[in-house]
């Protein structure tokens, strides 16, 4: 039997999820932020003890290991990615920061511009141009370009982006572009615009190439670094690394445009919750992640987690790439509470994992939910601590809310739980602008909380927020990890080419869509998955003309290959209607007597691998489940001798009203009063209003 592990770096845990067969064994582990690498390899050590095995053996023994990883996000939270320069097309050397004129507050005028990836001293042109259809207006001077790499020398740039204008028709300036540079700044990254995203428009281009370069050396040597550790210690196969668009692939398909890993840490989650949304009779969820750091949400409809290209902003920078829409808070166990002008404050600060929150024992000095948490009664300093790693502490901590207290005029244990209120409320107006802005009312949903903080505050938000049921997986401290599992080995990428929809040319659609099958079975045949595996969609993006923005809609289907039967005269027309539905879908109208134009073809990938399993249904005997011990706590309503179980003992039907608390192995769930917690055939939690 063969083992496939998943794993998350969190900014406090990492958090692995190991499927032999229909089991699953969870693990956490602190994470290591001098090199993540070490933390990654301390975890798949202990998951090799568990099992009985040496580091070597278990490894040998692993089919798959496939890894989200937050190291784009560091890079870009921290702003502490390589010196990047830019060559582009001359005249357009400011392109990058007109925006499009976007900003993300109309009425802050004090709102400061993002931090420049590329000053204007690093963002050099050279004398080109290629025009729309592909020809060359003007040929490319390659003595500018070389004068622009010593330049770009002399600045000590590690990284360089190249975005000339419709390279993503014509490579051949971009192409030679990158040669020169290889040539004059050895060592340098390039990240031409041609392979990290090859179609329009201009700005989205190169907004997400330069993003891409000030990454990609740091993403690129940690995923070597890990690589070199796995192979050192035992591991045969490809590492898989989780794609912001809910997919998985091998780590060289993501070294043209390490971009793609941005986000994957948070997008495995929300693949997880629509697996188990779905066999839980659940389409439409609202996931909420909260972790040591941050605080995750997401909206799954229909059972799918919608992969969309557009404004990342949390970071403030345009992404191009497909990503799985997760909106992120800094809202974490390790958020930090403080007084800011007389008024309570929590986060976005963090305590990470080192020193950490102060009842972590490890030096911290500056007061975290966490830290309240234990201040209330929902934690506590005599149970084990992620998965017994380790104990938490009282030492400290009451002084430190002490001082909130006085500088608000009341208790240590009032200042603690007036941050739980506040952290709480952050959350809550985060969900509501999240989910008002995509037209979604949070009461139809059915939450699904994860993360090692998520299932503490799941059920009191769902109250604030309307909802009336909430589920808790029992890998939910690891979720993310375990979707990782779930997401399958995939790859979508697109070409541009513009037409009318009722006069394409047939060969070049052909020869595109060919072009792109041929590049995605070499990346899976290099993964050791056979032609004969791959499902491949065929998918077109269409507008009106004049829209700026195309919709991309499904045009046909195969298994086993590549299929291009379906290229025949009548495309155009089956093309028209598809477009015309997915239209009246999208903005609720068509435009009749218009004639889109085609925009780009576009081909996903993908194979099916095994998922863990995931059980539901009630049909165990109803029973009270007995606490383990009682302790002071307060869940809202004040302080009060509160039940506590151990979910090590709780059985399939058992019942726990509260106001209650749930100690599982790596999280706590908390049953807020006018609640009830059912366990169902599976042993995950369903948290209900009574």
């Amino acid at each position: 039997m063969g083992y496939r592990v998943g794993i998350d770096i969190g900014g406090t845990f990492t958090d692995f999820a190991l499927l032999k067969g229909a089991d699953i064994v969870l693990h956490k582990n602190l994470s290591t932020p001098e090199d993540r690498s070490i933390g990654v390899m301390t975890g798949l050590g202990k998951l090799a003890e568990i099992e009985g095995l040496d580091l070597g053996d278990f490894l040998g023994q692993c089919e798959a290991i496939v890894h989200g990883t937050t190291v784009a996000d560091n890079t870009l939270i921290e702003m502490n990615g390589a010196v990047t320069g830019l060559i582009t097309t001359e005249g357009f050397r400011d392109e990058i920061e007109y925006r499009r004129g976007f900003k993300e507050d109309i009425w802050d005028v004090r709102l400061e511009p993002p931090v420049q990836i590329t000053p204007r001293r690093r963002r050099l042109t050279v004398p080109e141009r290629i025009l729309h259809d592909g020809s060359v207006y003007t040929e490319l001077d390659e003595d500018a370009v070389r004068g622009c790499c010593e330049k770009l020398r002399k600045q000590n740039v590690e990284s360089v982006a190249i975005s000339l204008l419709f390279s993503f028709v014509n490579p051949a300036h971009e192409t030679r572009v990158a040669e020169i540079v290889a040539e004059e700044l050895p060592g340098v990254q390039i990240s031409p615009s041609s392979k990290v995203l090859p179609r329009a428009p201009e700005y989205d281009r190169t907004s997400t190439t330069v993003v891409n370069a000030y990454v990609a050396p740091r993403v690129t040597a940690y995923l070597e670094r890990l690589v070199s550790r796995l192979k050192e210690a035992g591991y045969r196969h490809q590492l898989m690394v989780m794609q912001a668009s809910g997919g998985v692939m091998t780590k060289a398909y993501m070294e043209d445009a390490p971009i793609r890993v941005l986000a994957s840490g948070p997008a495995g989650g929300v693949i997880g919750s629509a697996h188990v949304g779905a066999k839980k009779g659940c389409p439409d969820l609202l996931c909420v992640d909260m972790g040591g750091t941050s605080y995750d949400m997401s909206v799954v409809q229909n059972g799918t987690a919608p992969a969309e290209a557009g404004w990342n902003m949390h970071h403030r920078y345009l992404i191009g790439v497909p990503m799985v829409k997760v909106e992120t808070l800094g809202a974490g166990g390790g958020s930090i509470c403080h007084v800011n002008n007389g008024a309570l404050q929590v986060g976005p600060a963090s305590a990470g994992s080192y020193p950490g929150p102060i009842c972590y024992g490890n030096g911290g000095t500056q007061p975290t939910i966490t830290d309240a948490l234990l201040m209330l009664g929902i934690l506590s300093a005599e149970s084990t601590f992620a998965g017994g790693s380790f104990s938490l502490t009282r030492d400290g901590v009451e002084p430190a809310f002490q001082a909130i207290g006085d500088a608000m005029g009341y208790s240590a244990e009032e200042a603690a739980f007036d941050c739980w209120r506040v952290v709480n409320a952050n959350m809550c107006q985060a969900v509501r602008r999240t989910t008002a802005g995509k037209g979604i009312d949070p009461q139809d949903m059915v939450m699904l909380a994860y993360g090692g903080n998520g299932p503490v505050f799941a059920a009191i938000q769902a109250q604030d927020l309307g909802i009336s049921r909430v589920l808790v997986p029992k890998a939910s401290p690891t979720f993310s990890a375990l979707g990782t599992l779930v997401a399958e080995p995939s790859i979508d990428e697109e070409r541009s080419y513009i037409a009318p929809v009722d006069s394409p040319d047939l060969a070049t659609l052909k020869a595109l869509w060919t072009e792109l099958g041929d590049r995605a079975q070499q990346y899976f045949s290099d993964a050791n998955y056979a032609a004969a595996d791959l499902t491949v969609t065929y998918q077109m993006n269409m507008r009106y003309r004049g829209q700026n923005f195309s919709l991309t809609f499904d045009i046909a289907q195969s298994s086993g290959g590549q299929d291009l039967s379906f290229i025949d005269e009548d495309l155009g027309n089956r093309a028209l209607e598809a477009f015309n539905r997915r239209h009246m879908e999208e903005f609720g109208h068509i435009r009749e007597g218009e004639m889109p134009e085609i925009t780009g073809v576009r081909l996903a990938t993908s194979v099916h691998t095994p998922s863990p399993a995931v059980g539901s249904g009630f049909t165990a005997p109803r029973a009270a489940a007995k606490p383990a011990m009682h302790r002071r706590a307060n869940l809202g309503d004040g302080f009060k001798d509160t039940p506590i179980f151990h979910g090590t003992d709780l059985r399939p039907g058992h019942e726990i009203i509260g106001p209650a608390v749930i100690e599982e192995t790596f999280t706590t769930i908390v049953v807020y009063p006018g609640w009830k917690a059912n366990m169902d055939d599976a042993g995950d939690y369903e948290l209900t209003q009574i």
